[in-house]
């Protein structure tokens, strides 16, 4: 997320398909056009008697030699997970693995796209500027290939671009390597310090258990706030505006929908409500150097009673937290509204000119279908490996938090209450928009109203450029 993430989601609405998996079949992978949709299923002829059809050939990786070129993030060690579970099944596929954090793969994705050795895996920070400028493979016919279509709609969604540069419809042009979910982390034997007896129900419980922390002497929040992580507090930032206001307006803004806006009365509000936490020393003092491991690091290590984060930290937290690490939804301002959470993908996608694109797609289903590979997922993410959705959840280890936050998907998934994060609406506005702004915030040289002022003029700057 890289930030999580840049963040967020399609967690429980299925439907129920069916698909055709192949194992690695005999021959070379296909080289698809850089500028065209793959033709991966070739219309179908006949053989020597007039009524035999020819079977179709779905997109593989071949029995000869390969080595798939990846790009990774820094902090996420499942994508590696995989790649090696991938070759322990197909042998003839080794990985070229290179890792970045996700601030750094915002700046360096043009150039790795359009370098003489492109990727045939990329970890995506943004993707409509890429998409229409050809540098992305164009999906659409991998997903005919693979039966993607046929799969529950909100899996796709956040990763099509269409003709005019909106997201969610159109072209495919990435995929998820699972599916995300965000709220709030707590340390059970903390919070039981402050009186928690249960998660709280709306915003005001929320901040009169802040107030018990700090009064306590315990730190309320942890988070990072490094410009190499990107800011963190895009995280409780986006939540205080669901909390305030409905997710269409700020899922709109991301999708870059004509006339969108981040700065509006309710997200005032919810920028003000951070700005009080921040003035109260809900934070570290030191969270602008502090990077995203660091923050995770120190919260298992005892400091911090909650943590904004992804479900993509589940094993990690079990494992250095067993049985001591709870999740809960972020409350709505008003009793009774409907909780609201990031649940996005964790989204790949393939360069147009890559050397090996089927291999790379094959990769892509296999991660969805393959038990071994959603079982990884699941295990080691803790979040929605996607697929089909007539394929069974893998065993979750009883009492993990995984099981919190598997229940927590299907509860936003059935209000339609996701959103995608905001560190996503453009190639830049992480880094040149909510990091440097928050940090300002953080610092006292910046205030509720002027952020969203400033973040706005970026993405505004952002968007003439990239049309």
């Amino acid at each position: 997320m890289s930030s999580r993430k840049s963040l967020g989601i399609a967690v429980a609405l299925f439907v129920v398909v069916s698909i055709v998996a192949s194992a690695c079949q005999a021959g070379t992978p296909t080289r698809a056009p850089a500028t065209a949709v793959p033709t991966a299923v070739p219309t179908a002829v006949p053989t020597a008697a007039p009524t035999e059809i020819q079977a179709p050939t779905i997109p593989n990786c071949g029995t000869e030699p390969i080595v798939l070129n990846a790009y990774f993030e820094t902090g996420f060690p499942v994508p590696k997970q995989l790649a090696e579970e991938f070759s322990r099944q197909f042998p003839n596929v080794k990985w070229d693995i290179k890792e970045d954090q996700f601030t750094n793969l915002i700046n360096a994705t043009p150039r790795l796209l359009s370098g003489d050795n492109p990727p045939d895996l990329i970890r995506l920070p943004t993707m409509v500027s890429f998409a229409k400028e050809g540098l992305l493979m164009n999906l659409d016919g991998y997903a005919a290939a693979f039966g993607w279509d046929q799969w529950p709609v909100p899996q796709l969604n956040q990763n099509r671009v269409a003709p005019d540069g909106t997201r969610g419809s159109g072209s495919l042009y990435g995929m998820g390597l699972n599916y995300s979910l965000t709220g709030v982390f707590y340390n059970k034997e903390l919070a039981a310090q402050i009186g928690m007896t249960e998660p709280p129900k709306t915003l005001a419980e929320f901040d009169e258990l802040l107030a018990r922390a700090k009064a306590a002497g315990l730190l309320p929040i942890m988070m990072w706030g490094s410009a190499k992580s990107g800011m963190g507090l895009a995280f409780p930032l986006q939540h205080l505006m669901a909390a305030y206001g409905p997710v269409e307006p700020i899922n709109d803004w991301i999708f870059q929908k004509p006339g969108a806006t981040i700065d509006t009365p309710s997200n005032l509000k919810a920028a003000q409500h951070l700005q009080k936490w921040i003035e109260n020393g809900y934070f570290p003092p030191d969270i602008n150097a502090i990077e995203y491991t660091d923050a995770n690091a120190r919260f298992t290590q005892g400091e911090g009673v909650f943590m904004f984060n992804g479900d993509w930290q589940n094993g990690a937290y079990d494992a250095a937290m067993p049985g001591n690490i709870g999740f809960f939804l972020f409350p709505p301002a008003e009793a009774g509204a409907p909780p609201a959470a990031m649940s996005a993908p964790l989204t790949f996608g393939i360069a147009a000119r890559a050397k090996h694109p089927d291999c790379a797609a094959f990769f892509f289903n296999w991660v969805a279908t393959d038990p071994t590979a959603r079982q990884i997922n699941v295990t080691g993410f803790g979040s929605h490996p996607g697929g089909p959705a007539d394929l069974p959840l893998p065993t979750v280890p009883p009492g993990s938090v995984t099981n919190e936050t598997l229940a927590a998907g299907a509860v936003v998934g059935k209000a339609g209450t996701t959103m995608d994060f905001i560190a996503n609406a453009t190639s830049s506005i992480f880094a040149q928009g909510w990091t440097p702004e928050l940090q300002k915030m953080v610092a006292g040289q910046q205030d509720a109203a002027g952020l969203l002022k400033a973040v706005q003029a970026e993405y505004e700057r952002e968007l003439v450029m990239e049309r």
